[in-house]
């Protein structure tokens, strides 16, 4: 048996006895039963942080909820503050302002869906028989609106049994409405401590990190505040000046209930993200083509125009002293805070981004950018516009130099 044997086989047998005085017990190492204990500490501490985490999912969400609130209502209290109102006056009128506007937008909303209904029950009997015309002459039918009563009462046990099913969704609808309201009312007294004590609370905050994490806790905190409230300013005056322009054509088009499409669709295409503009002129839409399509036609016009004049004219110079993000920003935030947190996500997630943005900025050191063929599109685009860059772009793969517009007296860019 050569050396390296001999050698592997003392080994071996040095691990057996090893592993025999451990089963024993006798010879355990001393941090061994800390070690075991430890590790059943940690498994336990888990669980039970997970557990308490998903039980308290509910409170953090209305937590988050009542940040972002806090963060948006700030910089109006803190205005009132500086001209001399307490702040706890001051954020008292501002949730007052608040919920008054919201009240009495759900009231003309509810207004208008009682109104809405109850044309629809009175003019029921002539969209029967319209719609029982067009039916016979498009698929050469005999269909009468006595056949469709006697359907009616055919399938009456089926139709009692859908009104009392609706009559349980009622009382679902209401214990539902009592969870919203007491939400509501855990928002807003959270939301109250966190603006009318808000310089106690960062105070306390501020008191647990040294003084180098204290101001960059500080700046995040001001960078919150001002990109929230700004972008929930901007979308109030765009909405406002939606609402106000819509009111008049809607008055002009004499549709049912201008005032309350006007709110409708200024509020629900500022503040819902990507899908609100569509879902801010479905109902317009909607009234107007069962009140007559050419209104429908006209409407579609103007949401269509005013989306133009939105885009390229409101929106660039209100978000200029607000909150500047990049349109691909704020769509991929609006995705990913909806698939987080749903629709309120996609809300939150645009402030949010934007504040992320302005973080970055501040703190991320810039390095100046080498002169590239690349970096040159941005100067051709300004002097020769988008056909100058689609034709530098053709340029790149066959090595051509890349040029300005010349008769806008710039000279070439060099390669």
């Amino acid at each position: 048996m050569t050396d390296v044997g001999v050698e592997d086989a003392n080994q071996a047998e040095s691990s057996v006895g090893t592993l025999a005085e451990l089963m024993t017990g006798n010879q355990l190492p001393k941090w061994f039963w800390r070690a075991i204990l430890g590790i059943a500490f940690s498994v336990a501490a888990f669980m039970v942080v997970t557990g308490s985490l998903a039980k308290l999912e509910g409170l953090i969400r209305l937590l988050a909820v009542a940040m972002f609130l806090s963060f948006a209502v700030e910089p109006a209290v803190n205005f009132l503050a500086n001209r001399g109102w307490r702040r706890g006056r001051a954020t008292l009128a501002c949730f007052v302002l608040i919920f008054g506007v919201g009240g009495i937008f759900v009231a003309i909303m509810v207004g208008l869906v009682i109104t809405q209904t109850a044309e629809l029950v009175r003019n029921a009997p002539s969209y029967i028989n319209e719609a029982t015309t067009w039916v016979n002459n498009t698929f050469n039918t005999e269909l009468t609106s006595d056949k469709l009563d006697s359907a009616l009462v055919n399938y009456q046990d089926d139709l009692t049994s859908l009104a009392t099913g609706m009559g349980g969704r009622v009382l679902t609808v209401t214990g539902s409405a009592l969870g919203v309201v007491f939400q509501m009312f855990t928002v807003f007294l959270f939301s109250y401590y966190m603006i009318s004590q808000a310089p106690q609370m960062r105070r306390n905050v501020c008191s647990f990190l040294p003084a180098a994490r204290q101001e960059i806790v500080l700046r995040l905190w001001e960078l919150s505040v001002e990109k929230t409230g700004g972008w929930v300013f901007s979308r109030l005056l765009l909405a406002s000046v939606s609402a106000a322009s819509s009111w008049i054509v809607f008055e002009i088009l004499n549709l049912p209930s201008p005032l309350a499409l006007a709110l409708w669709m200024g509020l629900v295409s500022q503040f819902i993200p990507v899908v609100g503009t569509y879902l801010g002129g479905a109902l317009p839409l909607l009234l107007a083509l069962l009140n007559d399509p050419i209104d429908a036609v006209w409407v579609l016009v103007w949401i269509l125009v005013y989306q133009q004049i939105e885009n390229y004219l409101l929106s660039p110079r209100i978000t200029a002293h607000t909150m500047d993000l990049h349109p691909a920003v704020a769509f991929g935030a609006a995705l990913a805070g909806a698939s987080l947190f749903g629709a309120m996500g996609a809300i939150f997630a645009l402030p949010a981004a934007a504040v992320i943005q302005a973080f970055i900025t501040s703190y991320l050191h810039r390095h100046d950018v080498i002169e590239s063929r690349l970096t040159d599109l941005e100067v051709i685009e300004e002097t020769g516009g988008q056909n100058a860059v689609y034709r530098a772009m053709r340029g790149l793969s066959r090595e051509e130099p890349l040029e300005t517009d010349s008769n806008q007296g710039q000279s070439p860019t060099p390669k």
